[in-house]
């Protein structure tokens, strides 16, 4: 089985997230894939940023929502990285990406750069909420989507397959054998997160999930020889 390690916001234990410095950082370490965070911009664009508001990884404070992208530009997103988009990580990195989406508008914008770029061989898209994924498979015939979950039971698996979605991304604490096991009869993978100890990794090695999303690179090396 080929096991993925996915860097969370590029290698947010050690870089600042989502950033571009994150993400090269991440393809230099051998991630499989990186996973990143989008919101629309004031004016549009898509930013690369968890949370809806700058105020935790900028020195900037305000909702990314009633900014444009001139104005995010102007914030420091950590050792003077600048907010980027989702375009330059397509340029900065060669690496497969996991693009979260928090709703549907930005499962349109988002569509409209996969369809411009031809991405649907490199970018899953992925969300917490199944409309939105719903949204993204509608506008882009033949992407793979994730549906991910923090607090869920046995019912995920039900979500995500109404929705198409090939994958689950599943919260560790939570994680048990009867949910691996009715993801696996309904034929979807599985990733775990986040992953940043050795115990997590036996633990989801010993479930033997599809991959682990991680913030911290060293999981990529020692995954491999941890059964």
């Amino acid at each position: 089985m080929n096991f993925l390690t996915i860097g969370h916001r590029g290698v947010m234990g050690v870089e600042p997230e989502n950033t571009l410095r994150s993400f090269i950082a991440a393809q230099h370490a051998g991630l499989d894939l990186i996973e990143l965070d989008l919101h629309l911009s004031k004016d549009g664009a898509l930013v690369v940023m968890h949370d809806a508001e700058v105020n935790r990884t900028t020195d900037g404070s305000g909702p990314i929502a009633e900014k444009t992208l001139a104005e995010l530009r102007t914030l420091d997103a950590g050792y003077g990285e600048r907010v980027p988009v989702f375009e330059e990580v397509l340029d900065a990195v060669s690496t497969p990406l996991q693009a979260e989406i928090k709703d549907t508008a930005a499962a349109r914008a988002l569509a409209e750069v996969m369809h411009a770029r031809d991405l649907v061989g490199r970018v899953e898209v992925s969300s917490f909420h199944d409309e939105a994924i719903a949204e993204i498979a509608r506008l882009v015939p033949g992407v793979r989507t994730a549906l991910v979950a923090s607090r869920y039971g046995t019912d995920v698996v039900e979500r995500a397959v109404a929705v198409g979605a090939a994958t689950v991304c599943l919260n560790i604490r939570r994680l048990t054998l009867e949910t691996v096991e009715h993801a696996r009869a309904s034929g979807l993978r599985i990733f775990g997160w986040v992953v940043n100890t050795q115990d997590h990794l036996r633990l989801v090695r010993a479930l033997e999930l599809d991959g682990a999303t991680t913030d911290h690179p060293e999981i990529k090396r020692t995954g491999r020889f941890t059964a």
